[in-house]
C-alpha cells in the first residue's frame, strides 16, 4: 500500500503541532521548515487554511489524497453530520484502532502489524489496514510468539496513553472490544473538521 515516506519532523514543523516524527523537534524549532520559516508572517487565505487542515489530518492518519478523499465521499453519503462521520470513519480504521489500543507505538507501525497478518477481527485474520470496525467487533493479536512479543513491548511502552472509552482492552489476552462508535469529544480536539468539509465543498 502506498504511504508517505518523506521527512517526518518537517511535517510537524509545517503545521506547528505534533503530526509525525519526534514531538521534541517543536521544542527546539517551533517555526516552519525552509530558509524563510522563522520570518514567515504571511496571512493565509481561507483556501490555504482549509488545505492546511486537510493535509494535517491526512498526515495524521497516513493516507494519500485518493484514499483520504474516498473516505470523505463515504462519510458524505451517510446520515448525520458529515465532518463528525468523517472523523469516525478514520478513527475506526483497523490500523487506527490498533494504535489507539497501544498495540503499536505509531499508526505507521499499526498499519504494518495489520498488513503482516498479526491482527484478527472476530476470530479471522484481517490484513487490510483500512478495514472499518463496528460496534461489537473484537480485535485480538495472533497467538504466535513473534506477534505477541512485538505487541507486549508496545503496550508496555505506551502505558501513559489512555485507551479511549469506546474501546475496552484486555491486557492478558492482548485483545479488545469495540463498545460503540467514538463521539466527537473522544476524537482529536485539535482538528477542525468543518474547515475540511468546506474545503471539499469547493470542488
Amino acid at each position: 500500500m502506498a504511504r508517505y515516506t518523506g521527512p517526518t519532523t518537517r511535517v510537524s514543523r509545517r503545521f506547528g503541532t505534533y503530526v509525525l516524527g519526534s514531538a521534541k523537534v517543536l521544542e527546539r524549532r517551533n517555526f516552519p521548515p525552509g530558509q524563510h520559516g522563522p520570518k514567515s508572517r504571511r496571512k493565509l487565505s481561507e483556501y490555504a487554511v482549509g488545505l492546511a487542515e486537510k493535509q494535517k489530518l491526512r498526515f495524521i492518519y497516513g493516507l494519500l489524497e485518493r484514499q483520504f478523499r474516498r473516505v470523505f465521499a463515504a462519510a458524505k453519503k451517510e446520515r448525520g453530520v458529515t465532518g463528525e462521520r468523517f472523523l469516525q470513519l478514520l478513527e475506526t480504521r483497523l490500523d487506527s484502532v490498533v494504535y489507539l489500543l497501544g498495540f503499536a507505538k505509531s499508526r505507521a507501525q499499526a498499519r504494518q502489524l495489520v498488513n503482516h497478518g498479526h491482527v484478527k477481527v472476530n476470530g479471522r485474520k484481517v490484513d487490510i489496514a483500512s478495514y472499518t470496525l463496528k460496534a461489537g467487533d473484537t480485535i485480538e493479536i495472533k497467538a504466535s510468539n513473534n506477534s505477541r512479543q512485538i505487541v507486549t513491548r508496545s503496550v508496555e511502552e505506551s502505558r501513559a496513553r489512555v485507551v479511549p472509552g469506546w474501546l475496552t482492552r484486555n491486557d492478558e489476552a492482548l485483545s479488545a472490544v469495540v463498545n460503540r462508535l467514538p463521539t466527537r469529544d473522544e476524537m482529536d480536539p485539535s482538528i477542525n473538521e468543518q474547515l475540511i468539509v468546506e474545503f471539499y465543498s469547493r470542488f
